[in-house]
């Protein structure tokens, strides 16, 4: 598995088909599980973002995440991130990999930190991932997410100076 910047031609498709299945089940993403398709050009492959996949020697997507200013202007030196993983590679290290090499592009692109405004606190894979990688919950949103099955739960927002 190798990490390589989107190319948004050739890895539309497969973007969308891990965007479409993660948003679906409401529980993780404030997207709208019926968001349509070519919202995913705003949300995952706008000019202010860095998008990148994780592929297979094949070329299929497994992952991907975009980094981007968390903040315009005076905030800009923040970096915010937002990642996804294909439902069936789940547990299989690709959220892993996202984050490190996430980690390392947010450096090199000069950013001082990364914050996650609203990780779902229920989403303990998310969360238990971020602490491995160094990440605080530095501040809880009560009821910050309607979950589709649980209804309202907390999200957290999560940080890391680099």
């Amino acid at each position: 598995m190798k990490i390589r910047k989107a190319d948004k031609a050739k890895d539309y498709d497969q973007v969308w088909s891990i965007f479409s299945k993660v948003i679906q089940t409401g529980d993780t993403y404030v997207f709208d599980p019926n968001t349509p398709k070519e919202h995913l050009d705003k949300h995952w492959f706008a000019d202010y973002m860095d998008t990148f996949v994780a592929v297979d020697e094949d070329d299929t997507v497994w992952g991907t995440y975009i980094i981007k200013p968390n903040q315009i202007d005076l905030g800009s030196h923040i970096a915010n991130g937002s990642y996804m993983v294909y439902p069936d590679a789940q547990g299989r290290g690709v959220g892993k990999l996202l984050c490190e090499h996430s980690i390392d592009f947010a450096r090199q692109k000069g950013y001082l930190a990364i914050q996650f405004n609203i990780v779902v606190s229920t989403n303990t894979g998310a969360v238990n991932l971020w602490k491995k990688f160094g990440f605080d919950i530095i501040g809880t949103t009560p009821n910050g997410f309607r979950h589709q099955t649980l209804g309202l739960v907390d999200t957290y927002i999560m940080y890391k100076s680099l």
